[in-house]
């Protein structure tokens, strides 16, 4: 998929699920539970044992573009190339590295380095970052948002860390693209819940859809 139809298609909904989990065989029913509830965009991190490997399989499972296939907290660029080649088609770190940044425009693939000052804001999109990853969101708010679109109103947001269903209305009002979400999105593998993952995520998109109406 191009990049910038990955990209699209991120927006379009607005809504990243970013899966941790103890096993590639929990990642993997998390991924399915999240896709069924709609989101489509699936964040799969590097503290999943073997991740590289869930990413090859879903990527083969799911061969027909029903899938945004990310790899996140990656935290350099040579965790980036393992991804990409393993079939990622965007990269999300929780800060900003320059050569992560670098070898992602090099295969061409969206790269959503993490930031929280101005400073590593423009650096970032100088490099050529694609969305910027505001983490840890729940350190600022959304407040944040808008603090930044003030002398950089340009840039793209996606917020991660303290997103839920109760404030994503106003992450989105203050400007994020779209929000990455964790735990508030797949509490329920841990009690084996996924039909919770999956109303969770169809609340998450609703709300996400009310709040851009009203903007």
């Amino acid at each position: 998929m191009d990049k910038e139809l990955v990209l699209t298609k991120i927006k379009d909904k607005g809504l990243v699920a970013v899966v941790r989990a103890q096993s590639s065989e929990e990642a993997l029913r998390i991924t399915d539970a999240c896709l069924e509830g709609g989101c489509a965009a699936i964040e799969l991190t590097f503290t999943v044992p073997g991740v590289h490997k869930v990413i090859e399989q879903v990527s083969k499972r799911y061969s027909k573009g029903e899938i945004i296939l990310g790899a996140g907290t990656v935290l350099d660029s040579e965790t980036a190339r393992i991804a990409i080649l393993s079939g990622a088609q965007y990269i999300v770190s929780p800060y900003f590295s320059p050569e992560m940044v670098k070898i992602c425009n090099r295969y061409r693939i969206a790269c959503m380095p993490g930031v929280i000052t101005i400073k590593e804001a423009v650096e970032a999109m100088e490099l050529g970052a694609d969305i910027l990853k505001i983490f840890p969101g729940e350190a600022f708010g959304p407040q944040i948002i808008k603090s930044i679109h003030g002398p950089i109103p340009q840039v793209q947001m996606m917020p991660t860390g303290g997103v839920d269903i109760n404030n994503v209305g106003e992450w989105i009002k203050a400007g994020a693209v779209a929000v990455g979400a964790g735990s508030s999105l797949t509490s329920g593998a841990k009690t084996g819940d996924y039909e919770k993952i999956t109303k969770t995520a169809k609340q998450f998109i609703e709300n996400i859809k009310e709040a851009r109406s009203v903007e």
